[in-house]
C-alpha cells in the first residue's frame, strides 16, 4: 500500500462515519445538511441506488428518484460532511451494479424486486 493510499485509510479512520451496507437496486433516504442564508436545515432525499462508485475517500453513490412525474438523479460523495445521515428502506434484487437502464423506463417497468432471505430464509423457518 503506498503512501496516499495509507492517508486515504487513516482520513477515513479519522471522519468515522456510519455508513450503512448498500448496493445498487436498494431504496435509501439521504439527509443532507442544507445552509440557506443563516438556517440550516436537514434535507432528506430519498430514492433507488442506481450506481455506486468505490474510490476510497473519493467514493460515491447515485440516487434517482420521481418527483412530479421527473426523473431526479442526485451524485452524493460517500464522505462529505454535508451527509447527516445514509438509511436503508429497501433491499432491491438486481444483477448489474450500474443501473442506467432505469432512465429510460417509467412505471412498472422501472420496478426492481425485493430482495428475500432465499435459502437461508427456508433453513431459519
Amino acid at each position: 500500500m503506498d503512501l496516499i493510499q495509507r492517508l486515504e485509510q487513516e482520513e477515513i479512520k479519522r471522519l468515522a462515519r456510519n455508513i450503512p451496507d448498500f448496493s445498487p437496486g436498494d431504496t435509501v433516504v439521504v439527509s443532507v445538511n442544507v445552509v440557506e442564508g443563516e438556517r440550516k436545515r436537514v434535507q432528506a432525499f430519498e430514492g433507488m441506488v442506481i450506481a455506486k462508485r468505490n474510490r476510497g475517500l473519493n467514493s460515491s453513490f447515485i440516487v434517482r428518484k420521481i418527483s412530479s412525474g421527473e426523473g431526479v438523479e442526485r451524485t452524493f460523495q460517500t464522505y462529505s460532511p454535508l451527509i447527516a445521515s445514509i438509511e436503508v428502506k429497501r433491499k432491491g434484487d438486481v444483477r448489474r451494479a450500474k443501473l442506467y437502464y432505469l432512465r429510460g423506463r417509467s412505471g412498472k417497468s422501472a420496478r426492481i424486486r425485493e430482495k428475500t432471505g432465499g435459502a437461508e430464509a427456508e433453513t431459519a423457518e
